[in-house]
């Protein structure tokens, strides 16, 4: 068997919503990592958390409203949670299908912490929007407590918080660790838990981090020979959504930087993917990205599904 180090993104879809929809999800996931393990791959697996921690926002604030002597919680400690309990389900359910197929391979989680810069530009102009829909009363008192909020039509107010780019990823050599004893790892879940460095200290930040720009990083950082992103389509396509819509099944950085500039990616669901591609890539020259669904893993490892990204 192989031994192809990758890193593995999971979006949204390898997760579902509810803690019971996540449960049912990762079963079905791990039959996909498992395939990927068959087939000679080591994984680091990192994972999308965009409803998980923001029903543990919610949950925390409403507690908090109810009995006014709990705290609520910081986003830090929400991004902590959330990496422990989706943690928790990948790797039981990755560990359960990989014995039922005969193999017997240690799946740990870590907590991950990722510093960012606090004066990066995302902490003045945040834009993610988290937890509960407010009223205007409410939306005024998170206003006075020096937080963003932003008005949804009909929806009443969210707060919003920023998504910084990540500097380091403070567990990393735990992380190489366990990947140089065997182990399938999942780490920088949801993008990892924010932190800023205080002197000796780590201060967690009022922020998320994109999925897609850690899992990049992660790969860059631990010199993965492969980073497969899976996402909701097969492939990547160019004019994506309009009648002349066409999969791009192989593409080089280059190619990848004119269809930026051409306009071809969403901002806020491929062109994250495609930029950590190109991060990665340049890193490491010799490496490759896939991009492709949950349910076309087995054909992308066939090469009859996905987009593939070398350095040239």
């Amino acid at each position: 068997m192989e031994n192809i180090k990758a890193v593995v993104s999971l979006g949204h879809e390898a997760l579902g919503v509810t803690t019971n929809e996540q449960k049912d999800a990762t079963k079905i996931t791990a039959k996909a990592l498992a395939d990927l393990v068959e087939a000679g791959y080591q994984l680091v697996i990192t994972h999308s958390n965009g409803p998980q921690v923001s029903m543990i926002h919610k949950a925390m604030t409403e507690l908090h409203r109810i009995y006014i002597d709990y705290t609520a919680a910081p986003m830090c400690v929400c991004s902590a949670m959330s990496q422990g309990y989706v943690g928790y389900d990948i790797q039981n359910s990755l560990k359960a299908e990989l014995t039922s197929r005969g193999i017997s391979k240690p799946v740990s989680t870590i907590l991950t912490q990722v510093t960012v810069d606090p004066y990066d530009e995302a902490f003045y102009e945040p834009t993610k929007a988290i937890g509960r829909n407010m009223s205007k009363e409410d939306a005024d008192v998170e206003i006075k407590k020096g937080n963003f909020v932003k008005e949804e039509p009909g929806n009443g107010y969210r707060r919003i918080i920023a998504a910084p780019k990540p500097i380091d990823i403070v567990e990393i050599d735990a992380i190489k660790a366990l990947v140089d004893a065997g182990q399938e790892v999942i780490a920088c879940g949801g993008g990892g838990i924010p932190v800023i460095q205080q002197g000796h200290n780590l201060k967690g930040a009022s922020a998320v981090i994109e999925k897609d720009a850690i899992a990049g990083k992660l790969a860059a950082d631990l010199k993965s020979d492969r980073l497969i992103i899976l996402t909701s389509v097969p492939c990547v396509y160019k004019n994506f959504g309009k009648e002349d819509q066409a999969p791009i099944e192989k593409m080089t950085v280059a190619d990848a930087q004119k269809y930026i500039e051409a306009g071809e990616f969403g901002e806020v669901d491929m062109l994250p993917k495609i930029e950590a591609a190109i991060e990665f890539l340049n890193a490491n020259h010799e490496g490759s990205v896939l991009i492709t669904s949950l349910s076309s893993v087995a054909d992308a490892l066939r090469g009859k599904a996905g987009t593939l990204i070398t350095f040239e």
